[in-house]
């Protein structure tokens, strides 16, 4: 190790690394100094001061210090187990480890040991079963500096363990002071009453009590907000100032002409948010608009009112789905508003044939299509556009962060308006979308009714299928959703290539059962998807690529195996298939996990059809990585922030970063140097921001 090392310091170089531990904490993405001390601990653990062995207390944690005595092997290497009996004059104990041949060399009979584990009974003594584990030397007195302690508790793997981690932080925390740079204005940490980094840092890794972990989670937690709305919003500052959009103006002529395309009236909501739109498409400003709308809302509308209002003005429109379904649901829709328009509409997925895509290419160069949907095949380098005015993204926060940007490249600074289904807490919206203006439909649908919805477990199973055929009997249609197209060996799941073909010989015999999923050819899944909207195919078996934009108001029923498998939000977006129609729909959510937590979680989407209430429970059960999918979006995952419990420390981050760019918009004052570094160190490449300079 060298003497005095810096932030930059590979930790091969610190004391007690070495090139294995340095690749086991590269793979935990432990690369240098800085690393290791942004490293945090995910929680704390009690490690209660020694209590004479006959104080011990069953069923609490304790430590003790005393003399082994009796020490046993037994089991082969590799399951080797340890037990033995400490003593310290007041009374004895039993102990034993399982699976601890790491012990081996390392403990002997007459050992002074100091132990700390959960108390359990074995006969007449108390029991510590794999107990903490520190061999006091001789030259060491064991009750020097004998107090509670908190001590970290790291995310580790099977080459470093967490208590070597923390033996490693500790190595270079005495250095902190020339480390641990402050890159908060003063003023701010004031105003805040928030500790210095430095004292937050060693309250983290090294605290004394309790209050330590709560300081230093706040600061940390603060900091980390601040410096994502520092570069949300300089990020949103930049764009806005960037290329100037084509203004797009809506006039009472043009608004007239788009809504008699339409065969139903627009909703309240839906005005709202169109409102919002052609407000911000008649700037000079690049349009950044987010439309969230509940399930059956109707944002798909309001998505193709702006598409035929950059088309009114001479500009082309491109709307992007996921997947093929979805893209071709959508062209088939606008087809069917757009009978008799002079609109000329082009679809562009994986699967058309080369000469086809030939030929879109070049109509699409020459400025003979106006409005192009498709998937990802959009993105293709030899798709180019003649005079690209919108951008629509459906379902954006399936798309990563480069495919966003590359589509809007392909114009000179296009408007955008991205789509989602999926409601949005505001924490997410604040955080992930930050560099957003957000639009949200209000209310549903006319005609769209509650989905009423059942948990189904053991017993009940046999009747739910009674009454999905009593609905089919009726001739309504239902989906049956599994989460796997194919079986598998990790996983003891059913399939839908499997159980479709039991289902067509049992719960379903009579009726005609078809398949549908991922894997499919697009003509065998446009097929499937024909036969079932015309009511051919009576009940549809698939995974969840139905999970939007599929809309057959005959459908009615739908049964969900394996529910305890998707998210809630999900299986919101999943039920969203079914009633779109004027009968009374109903999803079956078929489980069979046990337990309370299960049935709790599942219990809400019994109790609500509101999308965002479901959202925020989704957000506090699962943490908003599995919610939204964050790298999607562009943010890496916050290390200390807590999105279902830090909304005031957000709110504060927020406006504190709006006035601290009010002053310095790109942070190039001398006094923001740290700062603008420490914005781009941990946020910049993820949201665009590769160069605030």
């Amino acid at each position: 190790m060298t003497s005095r090392i810096d932030a930059g310091t590979e930790v091969r170089f610190i004391r007690g690394v070495g090139l294995a531990r340095a690749q086991a904490l590269a793979d935990l993405g432990v690369g240098t100094v800085f690393d290791l001390l942004e490293y945090f601990p995910f929680r704390h653990e009690l490690i209660p001061k020694s209590v004479p062995i006959g104080d011990l207390e069953l069923g609490k944690t304790g430590t003790v210090v005393g003399q082994l005595k009796r020490l046993r092997r037994t089991g082969p290497p590799a399951r080797r187990r340890f037990s033995g009996e400490v003593e310290d004059g007041t009374g004895r104990c039993r102990v034993r480890w399982f699976n601890s041949g790491y012990l081996e060399g390392k403990l002997h009979t007459g050992d002074t040991v100091r132990l700390t584990g959960k108390v359990e009974a074995s006969d007449d003594r108390a029991l510590l079963t794999n107990p903490r584990l520190s061999v006091v030397h001789d030259q060491e007195d064991p009750f020097v500096d004998d107090r509670d302690r908190f001590e970290p508790v790291y995310h580790a793997n099977g080459a470093i363990s967490s208590r070597v981690i923390a033996r490693i932080v500790l190595n270079v925390l005495d250095q902190a002071d020339h480390l641990v740079k402050e890159f908060l204005p003063p003023r701010l940490c004031q105003s805040r009453r928030l500790q210095t980094r430095k004292a937050a840092i060693l309250g983290i890794h090294r605290p004394i009590h309790p209050k330590d972990v709560a300081l230093a989670r706040r600061r940390l937690a603060f900091e980390e907000l601040f410096l994502c709305q520092l570069a949300v919003q300089i990020s949103r500052a930049r764009r806005s100032a960037g290329s100037k959009a084509t203004p797009i103006v809506v006039t009472d002529r043009i608004d007239e002409r788009i809504r008699k395309r339409f065969p139903f009236a627009l909703t309240k909501g839906q005005n709202d948010a169109i409102d919002e739109i052609v407000t911000d498409l008649a700037k000079t400003a690049p349009m950044n608009r987010m439309l969230q709308a509940d399930v059956g809302a109707g944002k798909t509308a309001v998505a193709l009112y702006a598409a035929l209002a950059a088309i009114a003005n001479g500009c082309q429109t491109a709307l992007i789905a996921p997947t093929e379904v979805l893209a071709t649901q959508h062209f088939e829709k606008v087809k069917r508003y757009l009978h008799g328009s002079r609109v000329r509409i082009g679809l562009l997925v994986g699967s058309i044939t080369p000469t086809k895509r030939v030929q879109l290419r070049g109509r699409l160069r020459a400025g003979n299509i106006d409005l192009l949907i498709g998937t990802h095949a959009m993105l293709e380098d030899d798709v180019r556009f003649s005079n690209l005015g919108l951008v629509i993204l459906d379902e954006q926060h399936k798309f990563g962060v480069a495919q966003r940007a590359k589509l809007r490249a392909k114009g000179t600074a296009p408007h955008a308006l991205v789509l989602s289904a999926t409601p949005i807490p505001r924490t997410l919206a604040m955080t992930v979308f930050g560099d957003l203006d957000c639009s949200v439909i209000s209310g549903v649908l006319p005609g769209r009714r509650p989905v009423h919805t059942e948990l189904v477990a053991g017993g009940d199973v046999a009747r739910a299928w009674a009454r999905v055929r009593k609905r089919l009997d009726a001739g309504e249609q239902a989906y049956v959703v599994y989460p796997l197209v194919e079986e598998s060996q990790a996983l003891p799941l059913r399939a839908a290539a499997v159980e479709v073909k039991r289902l067509r010989n049992n719960e379903l015999r009579g009726f005609s059962v078809g398949l549908l999923h991922g894997r499919m050819n697009s003509s065998d899944k446009s097929e499937m998807m024909r036969r079932f909207r015309e009511g051919v195919v009576k009940v549809l078996v698939s995974t969840t690529v139905i999970e939007v934009g599929i809309d057959v108001p005959n459908a009615t029923v739908m049964v969900v195996q394996h529910a305890e498998r998707y998210g809630l939000s999900q299986l919101h977006q999943l039920r969203g298939r079914i009633g779109r129609g004027p009968q009374e729909s109903i999803c079956f959510l078929v489980t069979d996990a046990e337990g309370e937590l299960v049935r709790q979680r599942l219990a809400v989407l019994c109790e609500t059809n509101d999308g965002f209430r479901i959202a925020e429970t989704d957000l506090q059960l699962r943490g908003p990585g599995e919610l939204l999918g964050i790298r999607q979006h562009g943010l890496p995952q916050l290390r200390v922030a807590d999105l279902t419990k830090d909304l005031q420390l957000l709110e504060e981050a927020r406006e504190d970063a709006a006035d601290l760019l009010r002053q310095d918009p790109l942070l190039k004052l001398a006094e923001h140097a740290l700062l603008r570094q420490a914005v781009r160190q941990r946020f910049g490449e993820f949201i665009g921001l590769f160069d605030v300079a």
